[in-house]
C-alpha cells in the first residue's frame, strides 16, 4: 500500500519536471516563479507526511526546486542538486561544524550509556520526579535551563532526559515535543543567547535605513512581552506536563506509553540507535554522565563567549552579551562536544570499564547511529538554500500584502512569517527575509512598532519549531531517539494551537491597541482553558492503570 501512494506522487512530479524538459528557459535569476516557487518546499513536506520517508521526501522536494532553476530541465536539476546544492551545504563552515558536533554527539553519548552513566541520571531523578508528571516538569525545567543555543539545548536535554521518561512510560513522542518546544522558543526570549547578536544586528540595520535613532539592544528587550508564540508554548508545555493532559496524536501516543510501556510506535524508524551499551563492569554512577554533560555545558558557554571575542571585551554583563551575540555556535559547540567526549573516555578507562579500543568502537557506533540524521540535516539545508534562490518567500510576502489597516501589521506579519519560516525551516532566515519588510511597513503604516517587531520573531520561532525540515525539530527527534514524522505529526496540533491563540488574543488586540500585559494574561487564560478542556487525561489513575512507577 505504502508504495502505491508514494508512486503517484512519484509519476506527478515527474510529469510535472518532465514536460517543458526542452523548453528554452530564461536564466534562473531572471525568472519570476510566481505561485510554483511554492512547488519545492510544499511537496516536501506533503510527502513526508503522506510517505514518512523523509529522505526521499527532502531530496525530492530539493531536485524539483534545482530543475525550475535550470529550465526545467531534470538532468540538469539532478546533477546540480548534488554538485551545487549538497555539496555546498556540507562544504559551509557553519553546517560542516554542526554534523560534525551532531557525530560527536552520538559517540559521546554512546560512551556515557556503557559507563552506565545515563542509567544512574534516571534512576536519580526519579526520586526526583516520582512519575511521569514530574519526569515532564524536570525536563522542562533542564530544557529552560540551557537556555543560550537551542542546538546545545536539543542535544543536552534530549539524552539526558531519555531514560527518565522511558521509566516513567512517557512516550518518545512527548519527549521530543518537550526538547524542542524549549529549545527555540527558550532561546528567542532569552536576555542572553547565540540569537541576541543577529537579532540586534537586524533590528539595527532597520532603524539606520529608516533613520529611527534608538537602541537596538533595548528595542530587542522591549519587544520580548511581544513575543506571543514562544512564551505561550513555554506556558503550554508547563500545562500539558502539570494537568496531564493531551489531545490529537500526542494522546494517542500517551495512552499507548501508559498502557503498554512502548515508548515508542510498533512502526517507528528511532533517529538514533539507543540500545543499552554497556554491561557495567562497574557500579552505575551518577557523575559518569554529570561530568561529561557539565562539561560540555561550561566549555559551550565558554567556547561561545570566546569565540565571539570575549577575551577583548569587559568581563561585565554587557561585554558577555556581546560575545555572546558574536559568538561562532558551529564552532563553540564542536569544542565542547569532542572535550567531552574525551573527559568521558579518560574516566571510562580509569575505572577500568574500557580499553582505549573498546571505547573508540563505542564511540564509533554512537556516531554511525546518526548518520541518518546527518543526512536529513543535509538535505535541509540544501532544500533551504533552493527556496532562496527561487524566492519563496518574496512570493509569501507580495500574495499577503497589499491594501492595510495599521493595526492589522503585527498580525499579518506574524502569518507571513510563520508560512516563510515552516516552508524553509529555518528561524534565521526567516528574519533576515522578514525584517527588512516588516519594519518600513509599520513604519510608513503608523502600526505598532514592537508588536510587530514581537511577531517578525515569533513567527521565525514557529517554524523553526515545528517544520519537519527545520533542523533544530530534527535535531529534537535525533535528541529524543524518536520517529521523525512521529515527532511532527505529534507536535503539530499544539504548535498550531498556540500560533492561534497568539494570533487571536495576541497581535489582533495588540495591534489594535490592547495593552500587552493584558494581552499575555488573555493568552494564559485561553492556554490553559484549551489543555484543559480539549486535553483529556493521561493520568495512570484516570486510565485506571496499576502502574508502579
Amino acid at each position: 500500500m505504502e508504495k502505491k501512494i508514494f508512486l503517484l506522487p512519484t509519476i506527478l512530479i515527474f510529469v510535472t519536471v518532465a514536460t517543458p524538459v526542452f523548453a528554452q528557459g530564461e536564466e534562473a535569476a531572471e525568472v519570476n516563479f510566481g505561485i510554483l516557487s511554492l512547488l519545492p518546499p510544499l511537496l516536501a513536506i506533503i510527502l513526508a507526511f503522506i510517505t514518512r520517508q523523509v529522505i526521499v521526501s527532502l531530496f525530492l522536494g530539493l531536485f524539483v526546486g534545482v530543475t525550475m532553476l535550470n529550465g526545467w530541465n531534470p538532468f540538469q536539476g539532478f546533477l546540480h542538486s548534488l554538485d551545487t546544492y549538497i555539496i555546498k551545504a556540507v562544504a559551509d563552515p557553519w553546517h560542516a561544524g554542526i554534523l560534525v558536533f551532531t557525530l560527536t554527539i552520538g559517540g559521546m553519548v554512546a560512551i556515557i550509556e556503557k559507563m552506565g552513566g545515563m542509567k544512574a541520571v534516571a534512576d536519580a531523578l526519579s526520586k526526583l520526579a516520582g512519575n511521569a508528571r514530574g519526569s515532564q516538569i524536570v525536563t522542562e525545567l533542564v530544557g529552560i535551563l540551557v537556555f543560550f543555543d537551542d542546538y546545545a539545548n536539543s542535544l543536552v536535554v534530549g539524552p539526558t532526559m531519555r531514560p527518565l521518561n522511558d521509566k516513567m512510560r512517557v512516550s518518545r513522542e512527548k519527549l521530543a515535543f518537550l526538547v524542542d518546544a524549549t529549545a527555540a522558543p527558550v532561546s528567542d526570549v532569552a536576555f542572553i543567547s547565540t540569537w541576541i547578536g543577529y537579532e540586534v544586528g537586524l533590528i539595527n540595520d532597520s532603524f539606520n535605513s529608516l533613520g529611527i535613532k534608538a537602541n537596538a539592544y533595548l528595542t530587542f528587550l522591549s519587544s520580548i512581552p511581544y513575543r506571543f508564540y514562544g512564551l505561550f508554548m513555554l506556558l503550554f508545555v508547563f500545562l500539558v506536563a502539570y494537568l496531564m493532559r493531551d489531545f490529537g496524536p500526542m494522546y494517542r501516543a500517551e495512552v499507548r506509553a501508559r498502557t503498554t510501556g512502548r515508548v515508542i510506535s510498533e512502526n517507528a524508524k528511532p533517529m538514533m540507535n539507543v540500545e543499552e551499551t554497556g554491561d557495567f563492569k562497574v557500579k552505575p554512577r551518577i557523575y559518569n554522565a554529570v561530568i561529561p554533560i557539565l562539561t560540555l555545558v561550561v566549555v559551550g558557554f565558554w567556547g561561545l563567549w570566546y569565540s565571539g571575542g570575549g577575551a577583548g571585551l569587559p568581563l561585565t554583563a554587557e561585554g558577555i552579551r556581546e560575545a555572546l551575540g558574536n559568538a561562532d555556535a558551529s564552532i563553540a559547540l564542536l569544542w565542547a562536544a569532542v572535550s567531552a567526549t574525551g573527559i568521558a573516555i579518560i574516566m571510562g578507562l580509569f575505572q577500568g570499564i574500557f580499553t582505549i579500543g573498546e571505547a573508540f568502537d563505542t564511540f564509533v557506533e554512537g556516531a554511525k547511529s546518526l548518520l541518518i540524521t546527518a543526512i536529513i540535516l543535509t538535505l535541509a539545508w540544501s532544500l533551504g538554500a533552493v527556496t532562496k534562490d527561487i524566492k519563496t518567500a518574496d512570493y509569501l510576502i507580495s500574495a499577503l500584502s497589499g491594501n492595510l489597516s495599521p493595526g492589522l501589521v503585527p498580525f499579518l506579519v506574524f502569518l507571513i512569517s510563520c508560512l516563510i519560516s515552516f516552508s524553509t525551516g529555518t528561524s534565521w532566515g526567516t528574519m533576515a527575509i522578514s525584517m527588512p519588510l516588516a519594519l518600513p511597513l509599520a513604519h510608513g503604516l503608523g502600526a505598532p512598532l514592537l508588536p510587530t517587531l514581537g511577531s517578525v520573531m515569533a513567527g521565525a520561532v514557529f517554524g523553526d519549531h515545528c517544520s519537519p525540515i527545520s533542523d533544530t525539530t530534527i535535531l529534537s527527534s535525533m535528541a529524543s531517539a524518536c520517529d521523525h514524522m512521529d515527532h511532527v505529526t505529534t507536535q503539530m496540533p499544539y504548535a498550531v494551537s498556540v500560533a492561534l491563540i497568539s494570533a487571536v488574543f495576541g497581535y489582533i488586540p495588540v495591534g489594535l491597541g490592547l495593552n500587552v500585559w493584558i494581552a499575555l494574561l488573555l493568552g494564559a487564560v485561553v492556554t490553559y482553558l484549551v489543555v484543559r478542556f480539549v486535553g483529556k487525561s493521561t493520568n495512570p489513575e484516570d486510565l485506571k492503570l496499576d502502574i508502579k512507577e
